[in-house]
């Protein structure tokens, strides 16, 4: 006798054709196989208890706050409990209820196609990155002097010339290990780190995005949230911005919208400077899904299709080494915004809190904490070290659907 733990429709199906169940079975049970737990916030007291008894009439439930029950609440957030079998049967019959119970079956639906959505495709304007099973790796260049990892190329002692043929040697040393993507920074953001002027900035990173976007195949992203240095990194071959700011200011989204590149939309309390002065939150998940979702929405209204947008919690930009485990633990919840997932918790200082380590002993950390990201839906996964990322990354594939 066995006790499994099932968590996709692929898996069940695949369960059931070895024990041969007959085909049409197979399509008729597997739904049956699958619960989810969707979790609806602020709803008012009558769509509640109506969304209740129709899940309870299909063999499922919702749990409401007790003073949804007693009428003492005006508003409950819900979470609704069922098999994919139930969940459609009730979208069903949310549509013939008042109260606007039928665009909640539409937001519902949305949501679970987006929660079991596998592979992406994402619109770069000229090309087209495709994920699938394993995710994209995101190798980091930081052009700083001040990189918190100590990892930045800019030192005293070197000539322009000497620093731009290493930084593009590395470049092409980390694709051959795997790295998918290349994302150039010239600002530190590490915590407390004070704000640089934009010309420094364009000054560090466009001379080399130039150079290296003739030199390799690999899209580039730029790391900044100033609009005037995003949009010369793309109008020189950049192909990404990746805004740590979330996509705050208006500019940048124009600047995106026009050149009709890939936006990264990262969740960060404040700034670098400020972003670790005593972080909280009242529900964490809920707010950094509200943020990014705010962010989708501007970027839309701009003109940025969904297949442009990435979407980064932000592990180690306002976050408490709780609220980062937290974040790894739960990175699935973020799929239902209906765009791939990138993290970066590449020797970042939570691993160095739990394991005691020093930033340049931080590795097997940061392995663990990838191929964690991975289990749980992360798409994308930026990190300095390039080679050992890929193969724990194949392992972990290879293990995941054998």
């Amino acid at each position: 006798m066995r006790v499994l733990e099932i968590s996709n429709q692929a898996e069940l199906r695949q369960l059931m054709r070895e024990i041969k169940v007959d085909p049409y079975g197979i399509k008729i049970m597997v739904p049956k196989g699958i619960v989810r737990l969707v979790r609806v916030d602020s709803l008012s007291n009558i769509a509640a208890n109506i969304l209740k008894q129709e899940m309870l009439s299909l063999g499922g439930d919702v749990a409401v706050a007790r003073g949804a029950l007693t009428g003492q609440t005006k508003k409950t957030d819900c979470l609704v409990i069922g098999s994919l079998s139930q969940l459609a049967g009730l979208k069903k019959k949310l549509y013939r209820q008042p109260f606007g119970l039928g665009r909640l079956a539409d937001r519902i639906d949305r949501s679970l196609s987006n929660y079991h959505k596998n592979n992406y495709s994402i619109d770069l304007g000229s090309r087209r990155l495709v994920v699938g099973k394993r995710p994209l790796i995101m190798g980091v260049i930081n052009l700083t002097p001040d990189s918190f990892s100590g990892d930045g190329f800019y030192r005293q002692g070197r000539s322009r010339a000497a620093q731009l043929s290493a930084i593009i040697e590395y470049a092409q040393k980390i694709i051959g290990e795997g790295a998918d993507i290349i994302d150039i920074g010239g600002e530190s953001s590490r915590p407390q780190a004070p704000a640089i002027p934009q010309g420094l900035e364009a000054k560090r990173v466009i001379p080399v995005i130039k150079a290296m976007a003739k030199k390799i195949k690999a899209p580039i992203s730029i790391d900044t949230y100033k609009p005037q240095t995003a949009r010369l990194a793309l109008e020189n071959g950049a192909l990404i911005i990746n805004d740590i700011s979330g996509l705050r200011n208006r500019r940048m989204i124009e600047t995106a919208a026009r050149h009709k590149c890939a936006v990264v939309a990262m969740h960060m309390r404040g700034t670098p400077r400020t972003m670790q002065k005593d972080p909280r939150y009242e529900c964490l998940i809920k707010e950094i899904m509200q943020f990014l979702d705010a962010a989708i929405r501007r970027a839309a209204d701009a003109g940025i299709s969904r297949e442009r947008i990435i979407v980064d919690p932000g592990i180690g930009f306002g976050k408490t080494v709780e609220d980062n485990l937290r974040i790894l633990k739960s990175l699935k919840e973020f799929k239902v915004l209906g765009c791939p997932v990138l993290v970066g918790p590449s020797r970042k200082s939570f691993i160095g809190k739990i394991t005691a380590q020093p930033v340049e002993q931080r590795l097997c950390g940061t392995i663990a904490s990838c191929v964690l990201a991975a289990q749980n839906g992360a798409k994308i996964i930026r990190v300095h070290d390039v080679k050992q990322a890929k193969e724990a990354l194949k392992i972990w594939e290879a293990i995941s659907y054998a």
